[in-house]
């Protein structure tokens, strides 16, 4: 899929407020720190005209941003939570409005998870796959910043991320936002979660 048509929906804080829309959405979601805004610009190609805000400080995210791809689906941003430099009440917030989209979403064909390769998965990462799990919601697991890592460590990472999250290689992506490392695999694994 090449992707050429890009629209903001808009950025949502209640379920309420969501458009209604007949397309099939993809979510991503990760701990706020995990790069995942800078990510969505490389796959969207918007390097220089960026579409999700990057922030270097964590959190940057704290709604649910829509972007309609092509008029086939739409890409949801979801709040980042965990070590946002923001107060317990509101990451708090934010972890049950991820919750609630995913659970209530009608529409919702799967989530891609992002983890930073250079570290192990963290408690949020198995309470967030735990939680996708019981819901029975397809998910992919996208492994960023793996430019940071030789490729002997990026193979170790890939090797723990399976072990520890139980999980299949086939259901990871390694990606870098910085070098565009796995951006077509990922186009690709977006495109197998649309499939009905």
């Amino acid at each position: 899929m090449k992707i050429h048509d890009i629209e903001f929906l808009g950025s949502f804080f209640r379920m309420s407020e969501i458009p209604g829309t007949t397309l099939p959405q993809v979510a991503f979601v990760g701990r706020s720190n995990v790069g995942k805004s800078s990510l969505i610009n490389r796959l969207l190609e918007r390097q220089n005209k960026k579409i999700a805000r990057v922030s270097a400080t964590p959190g940057k995210t704290q709604s649910m941003n829509f972007y309609k791809i092509n008029d086939l689906f739409i890409m949801v941003d979801l709040p980042g939570w965990g070590y946002a430099k923001a107060p317990i009440r509101l990451r708090e917030k934010w972890e049950q409005l991820v919750k609630t989209y995913i659970q209530d979403s009608e529409r919702l064909m799967g989530v891609v998870h992002l983890i930073d390769a250079r570290h192990p998965p963290t408690k949020i990462d198995f309470q967030l796959l735990n939680f996708l799990t019981i819901e029975q919601t397809p998910n992919l697991i996208v492994l960023t910043k793996t430019d940071k890592l030789s490729k002997i460590k990026r193979k170790q990472a890939l090797q723990l991320i399976t072990r520890e999250l139980e999980v299949q290689e086939d259901q990871i992506v390694l990606t870098s936002s910085k070098t565009g490392t796995g951006r077509t695999e990922l186009i690709e694994a977006i495109e197998a979660l649309l499939r009905p």
